[in-house]
């Protein structure tokens, strides 16, 4: 079996500044004009891809951006992605090819939703890809604040407090 370390090099990923490991393969060359875009500052591409990899030491705390996006499975282990929905509910989704055993090969974050991602508990490292459109821009990405969260959220204070830094 193919470890992170066979990934990260062959892909050529660099660290991510929100953790793990991340290259971008796709940044559409057509833009969607600002005023066609509701709740963003200026044009954005018409949607963005990535790799991304986590191993089992390291987690992408809370944060969110103002588009939609998708998930993508593609190997190693489990992948435990947090969501904290806007009517306050909190799911777990379990990103991983095992699909009779309620893990998904897809999930889309909807837009302004508060997530975070880890590997489970048992999983040494997971590989997934990030599709998202209109296409990602660090003007788009809020990291969550502890204590903030937690005023909204105060029912999933474990989560919080374990996935955010």
């Amino acid at each position: 079996m193919k470890n992170a370390a066979f990934y990260i090099n062959h892909l050529q990923l660099q660290p991510h500044p929100e953790g793990g490991y991340y290259k971008e393969t796709y940044r559409s060359t057509q833009n969607i004009p600002a005023a066609a875009l509701y709740n963003f500052d200026g044009e954005r591409c018409y949607s963005t891809v990535i790799y991304y990899l986590l191993e089992q030491t390291d987690f992408s705390a809370f944060h969110k951006i103002k588009s939609d996006e998708c998930w993508h499975y593609y190997a190693g282990d489990v992948l435990l992605i947090h969501v904290l929905y806007n009517d306050e509910n909190y799911k777990c989704i379990k990103l991983g090819s095992a699909i009779d055993k309620d893990e998904m090969l897809q999930f889309v974050v909807p837009a302004n939703t508060w997530f975070a991602a880890e590997c489970a508990e048992e999983s040494l490292f997971v590989l997934t890809g990030c599709t998202v459109a209109p296409g990602f821009d660090f003007a788009d990405f809020e990291m969550a604040d502890k204590k903030n969260l937690l005023q909204v959220f105060p029912q999933h204070k474990f989560i919080i407090e374990r996935m955010c830094r």
